[in-house]
């Protein structure tokens, strides 16, 4: 596992492979920040379906109103919602949509971001000054490629534990 530099703007996200550290990016998306720590630190990301995985682009979850696979999993309707939080204004920035960072999913609208997230597969350059970056996978990306594909998913992966790498003793 990667070393860990800052605990308190550090994601741990436990796949069925093993786990994914994340490092947040406080000083380019504050709010995404607080909101990814927030709903971690209350548990909302536990068992969340990953519901739209494309191969060669990237991996969608973070539906904690209908993407709990241990709560009510509804997987036609996973995706389409978000926490019982307000929307977040976007915070968008230079830094791109490489591999592996993590991007805020949203409507049409560019301030309408809430829970829901995707990883990067690849360097997705088209999403650039359109999403909000706001964490970069420094270890585990190889966990992230092996979550199974779909939209959604026939069989979903889901995020078994998110937590704020303080928190874990």
């Amino acid at each position: 596992m990667a070393e860990i530099k800052d605990p308190e703007n550090t994601i741990l996200m436990e796949l069925k492979d093993g786990t994914v550290v994340i490092q947040l990016l406080p000083d380019l998306a504050p709010k995404h920040v607080e909101r990814m720590k927030e709903l971690a630190r209350a548990g909302e990301y536990d068992n969340v379906a990953f519901h739209r995985v494309i191969d060669g682009f990237m991996a969608q979850t973070g539906d904690v109103q209908n993407g709990d696979m241990e709560d009510g999993f509804n997987l036609r309707a996973a995706g389409t919602g978000g926490s019982s939080l307000p929307d977040l204004p976007a915070e968008f920035s230079k830094v791109p949509h490489a591999r592996g960072s993590i991007g805020a999913a949203r409507s049409a609208n560019p301030n309408s971001a809430n829970s829901q997230f995707f990883i990067n597969f690849k360097d997705n350059d088209f999403l650039n000054g359109q999403y909000t970056v706001y964490g970069q996978v420094i270890s585990g990306m190889e966990h992230v490629d092996a979550i199974t594909r779909g939209e959604p998913p026939a069989q979903p992966d889901r995020m078994i534990s998110v937590k704020v790498a303080a928190d874990v003793a």
